[in-house]
Parts: structure tokens; sequence; C-alpha cells
């Protein structure tokens, strides 16, 4: 090659990697670990839904309690052993156990539950005040923190990271109170699952975030608040939380967790209306919706 020549393929392709939202590096090595929420899937046989697990992209499920799913209920009913070799025909990993009615300081047993399958992550919300601001809301998040000690014992003795989600309506909501938290906090075996629909719907905002919370987000939640989940309305309005159908542009996001090399959950994910019910009227019409929203993460 001429000098000449090789000086303009330089310079092309200098300028297409300026020009590229996700450089090389980044797009080449690294992937979403996707999770599987079983509540997608509303009451349907546990069964049935870990044979879906695979053909989402996903490797583990997250198990859901009445009354988003019922398939927590459903492994006690049938016990441990059978869930086991449930997992293992289908070759999936029990990833995530989400209890929001246990609280984050009911979750011994569930840890010790989890322990069992190897499963590293339980979602929970946090306690304590609501709409604090300010100095106040450091307050009361170092003294969440002070109360978490004896939980994070237990879950460093059974290898689990407690992730506290960013609900509407609880202590742990605004993004100063997560960047508290992990400050406060500074045991590995609490994290945060970060749910873009319950912040404002910024992806440039929400792309801040992620850089400021990584390494410590345990589950990201691909899920964006669209015309919200709270009332009876029309399906595809109610799907406009789920990536892809909504407005939320999510290039942002995804560049972001990509240049932090993120490696924990990502869970495509929205809530139904009334809960319970499951995302599309068949087991396999939720897996396709859940499979278009990751073509539109990967397209990215």
């Amino acid at each position: 090659m001429k000098r000449r020549q090789f000086c303009q393929l330089a310079a092309t392709t200098a300028t297409a990697c300026m020009a590229s939202p996700l450089l090389a590096s980044d797009s080449a090595a690294w992937r979403p670990k996707y999770l599987l929420g079983s509540c997608l899937y509303g009451y349907a046989p546990v069964a049935d839904v870990v044979a879906e697990v695979r053909k989402t992209g996903a490797k583990a499920i997250d198990i859901w309690p009445k009354v988003h799913g019922n398939q927590r209920e459903q492994i006690d009913a049938m016990g441990a052993d059978a869930f086991a070799e449930l997992l293992a025909k289908h070759d999936v990993q029990l990833g995530c156990l989400t209890q929001y009615k246990l609280g984050p300081f009911r979750l011994q047993d569930e840890m010790r539950f989890a322990e069992k399958f190897g499963c590293k992550t339980i979602v929970a919300g946090g306690s304590g005040p609501k709409g604090l601001k300010g100095s106040e809301l450091k307050r009361a998040v170092g003294e969440f923190a002070e109360k978490m000690k004896p939980h994070l014992a237990v879950a460093a003795e059974t290898g689990v990271t407690i992730a506290i989600e960013n609900h509407a309506n609880n202590l742990i909501e605004s993004p100063d109170s997560m960047k508290w938290l992990i400050e406060l906090c500074p045991s590995p075996h609490l994290g945060i699952a970060l749910a873009p629909y319950h912040l404002p719907q910024d992806p440039d905002a929400l792309a801040g975030l992620i850089r400021e919370l990584c390494p410590r987000i345990e589950v990201f939640y691909a899920w964006q608040h669209g015309m919200g989940s709270s009332t009876k309305q029309a399906r595809e309005l109610e799907m406009q939380q789920m990536p892809g159908r909504g407005e939320l542009d999510f290039a942002p996001i995804m560049h972001a967790l990509a240049k932090e090399n993120y490696s924990g959950w990502t869970e495509i994910f929205m809530h139904s209306f009334p809960r319970g019910t499951a995302i599309a009227d068949t087991t396999a019409a939720v897996t396709a919706d859940v499979n278009q929203a990751r073509d539109y993460l990967a397209s990215l």
C-alpha cells in the first residue's frame, strides 16, 4: 500500500470511529447478561416459564411471588428438589429472587433458600420515611444503612447481594438516595436494582446515573415509564413500558452500561395491570415481546 493510500484509509477509519456512538471496543467486548422475570408471564406454571428462559436470550430466571406472579409459591408447593431438577432440565440458573413483600429486614430465610441454588441476588425495596431531600434524606439513608448491617452479615454468609430498587414512594427512590446508599453502605453485599421507570425519563441523565452507580448496580431493568402501569388501558399503550415501544431512547443508557463494562443482570421488564396478569395472551406471545425488546437493545 502506498503511503498516500494508507493515510487516506487511516483518516477514514478514525472519522468512522469518532462518529460511532459505540466504539468497537465497547460493542465488541460487552453484552448484556439477561435475566427473565417470571412475573411477565402472570401466574403461568413455573415449569412453562423456565422452559422459555433460553428462548429469550437469557440463562437465568428472576422468580416473583404474589401478587405480581406466583412462581415463588409454586416452588414451595413442588419442593426445592423438584425445582432444581426443572432448572437442570432446561439448563437455567436461578439468578434472582424478588421479595418486596418481605422487605429488606426479613430476608434471612430467603437468603438461605437462595444459597441452595447458588442464587446471588435478592431484590427488595428500601425502608424509611418518604419524601425527604437534602441533609434529612442523607441522614435517613444512613440510618437505613446501619439497620441493614446484621442482614448484610447473613448475605455475606450465604453469598447473596441484596439489591435495593429505587421504587416510587420509598426512602430509596431518587438518584441522591441511591448515591448516598452506596456511599454510606460500602458492603459489596448491598447493591442497587436500577429502575428507569421510577425516574425522570431523560436518557442522558439516566446514563450519567449509571456511570455514578456502577459497579454497585446489581440489576438494571430495561424498563421505561411509557404510559404507566397503575390503571387499565389498551394493551398497545401498556406495552410502551418496554424498550423500543415508548419514547425513551435507550442508546445513551446502553452506551453507559457498555463503557462501565456492567456485569450485573439486565432484565427486560414491564408491569401489567392488574398485577398478576401476563403481559400478553399466551406464553409464546410474552416471549416474543421480550425478544422484540431485546432486538431493539441489540440494534443500539
